[in-house]
């Protein structure tokens, strides 16, 4: 057992071990003061096939936790002659079945090393950017203490080209530091007569423990499984995962003879797996593989998130996001100007919930009147343009299971254009120039109207070129408003049925269209006063919208 922290709970470990019948020898990082490990040596004094062994200084990645492996095997070697397998454990490892049972496992395989072991070309989990290197160069500075000195020896042998060959040729393999070997493979790394070669060219591999044993071990063992028999995670960043009271049932499930890294303060989970003899696991083959998924989705949940959820570990950095919004959204622009009571429409004919405009510059204009929305978000245009993208993924994500629709314009704040351009979860339809549709019907100074037109005019262009961009990921349809009218029941369709109609069927009506009669003369007005209005394509000016200007014909008698 190698021990660092947590003695009590090492001690109580130490005392399963030894009650089973398993002689024990435990190693004692010498960064423990002496009184400490004064007490901890009285503690286990009373266990007569417990003992300890020489001390060394362990710092990770460092050679030490090494040659305490070494030392305190070899005292196991030395002292009790009738030991067949050496297991490799931690002071935070708690076994999960029976010592007996793992007595059985080993004695139907005497000539088995269980050691994981793989060479680096096949190894994923490296984490830090050195596979080979870590062999290839030396490491004399200690990555925690001197990471400068460390970072910038490796920065000079790269640029040196400074290459190590590795002793006798040996093939370099890595893996789990927990292993399980036979005293005939563990006593021949020990007693190798070039040894002293092989400990002087490790000393300087960076994190030796996961590849001294590995790679040594492949030289003598007759019948090596690649796996450690203990259960043993890691996260995104190389990091164990610990295991809390709350993962009792996990650990049950994994079938696995010992895990670690155990929380000292997990009460539940020692008095489980060390007092409760009926209640650990029995008889499964260890298969850490039955909870991988769990891990699985554990990483990813950490690393990406939910989609459409910003989280604290990921909000600051921009493109961690997992996805813009978190579900389905349309945004509307020109209908509204187009269309008498656009919204009523929408929302019988799909269920929806229309917004009005959520971006205006007074305020967000909620469905309904309302002033809150769920997840208490205000209609202030205030805190809505401190972090517009912040403000509709919250309000996509606190509506999640109804889908939202809003009108977007140009009389709108355009902060948000990127945003849903770039969102696959947006469908944009725009009518473009019919921003120019209540210019139009308003009364007001025709001078006015110009020069407002023309403003709104490059807005609108400016948000149409963000949507035409190749960067944009929304699903994107964009008419100019005399394409539209020409034939509007077949963009309504399909409008409708990409958000989804509550019957399924064909629209039998469209929404009433406001009375254009005239605004082909506004728009040639427009262009007289020296605005080209282009976005509404092309309009005659004698042409009429809502009413029937064809000649009558004379009325005549038949006789």
């Amino acid at each position: 057992m190698l021990v660092h922290t947590a003695l009590g709970r090492a001690e109580q470990v130490a005392r399963h071990w030894s009650a089973a019948g398993c002689p024990v020898v435990i190693h004692v990082d010498r960064n423990v003061d002496h009184r400490t490990y004064n007490a901890f040596v009285e503690a286990v004094s009373d266990l007569p096939d417990v003992r300890f062994s020489p001390r060394h200084r362990c710092e990770w990645g460092t050679w030490g936790i090494v040659a305490a492996s070494q030392s305190a095997s070899e005292m196991m070697l030395g002292h009790f002659a009738d030991v067949r397998h050496v297991y490799l454990a931690s002071g935070s490892c708690l076994p999960l079945r029976p010592v007996e049972q793992l007595i059985d496992y080993l004695a139907e395989r005497p000539r088995t090393d269980f050691i994981e072991s793989a060479t680096t070309a096949d190894v994923p989990w490296t984490v830090g950017g050195l596979d080979e290197e870590r062999f290839t160069l030396s490491f004399p500075f200690s990555w925690k203490k001197n990471r400068y000195l460390f970072d910038r020896w490796v920065g000079l042998q790269r640029l040196v080209g400074r290459k190590r060959h590795l002793p006798n040729g040996i093939v370099p393999h890595m893996g789990s530091q927990w292993w399980c070997l036979t005293r005939q493979t563990l006593s021949a790394i020990l007693q190798d007569p070039d040894r002293e070669l092989y400990d002087s060219f490790f000393k300087r591999v960076w994190i030796p423990d996961e590849s001294y044993f590995q790679s040594l071990a492949r030289l003598y063992s007759t019948s090596i499984e690649s796996r450690s028999l203990t259960l043993s995670k890691f996260d995104f960043q190389g990091k164990p995962h610990i295991f809390y009271d709350d993962h009792l049932q996990l650990l049950r499930r994994s079938d696995c003879f010992v895990a670690r890294k155990i929380w000292p303060h997990a009460n539940r989970l020692y008095e489980a797996f060390l007092g409760d003899p009926a209640g650990m696991m029995k008889g499964a083959e260890p298969n850490p593989g039955k909870i991988d998924r769990i891990f699985a989705k554990a990483v990813d949940r950490r690393t990406r998130g939910r989609p459409g959820l910003y989280m604290q570990s990921r909000f600051p950095h921009d493109g961690w996001e997992n996805g813009v919004t978190s579900a389905r959204y349309s945004v509307f622009q020109g209908f509204g100007d187009l269309f008498e009571d656009f919204d009523g429409w929408l929302t019988k004919a799909t269920g929806v919930r229309m917004h009005g405009h959520l971006f205006a510059e007074e305020r967000a204009e909620y469905a309904d009147g309302q002033t809150v929305m769920n997840g208490a978000l205000s209609d202030s245009a205030a805190i809505r343009d401190y972090n517009p993208q912040a403000y509709l993924t919250s309000l996509i994500w606190n509506s999640r299971g109804e889908r939202q629709c809003f009108r977007f314009g140009p009389r709108d704040v355009q902060d948000i254009g990127w945003i849903f351009a770039k969102d696959p979860n947006a469908q944009v339809s725009v009518i473009s120039g019919a921003w120019a549709v209540p210019l139009f019907l308003s009364n007001r100074n025709f001078a006015d109207l110009r020069r407002e037109a023309a403003e709104l005019q490059k807005v609108e262009a400016e948000h149409l070129k963000i949507l035409r961009s190749p960067y944009a990921s929304a699903r994107i349809r964009i008419w100019t408003m005399a394409e539209f009218i020409e034939a509007p029941m077949e963009p309504l369709q399909t409008i409708i049925d990409e958000i989804g109609s509550r019957s399924g069927r064909r629209l039998a009506e469209a929404p009433k269209m406001v009375d254009l009669t005239g605004f082909g003369q506004f728009l040639q007005n427009l262009k007289n006063q020296g605005m080209h209005p282009y976005l509404m394509g092309d309009f005659a000016v004698e042409r009429g919208m809502a009413k029937d200007t064809r000649p009558k014909r004379k009325p005549y008698l038949v006789r």
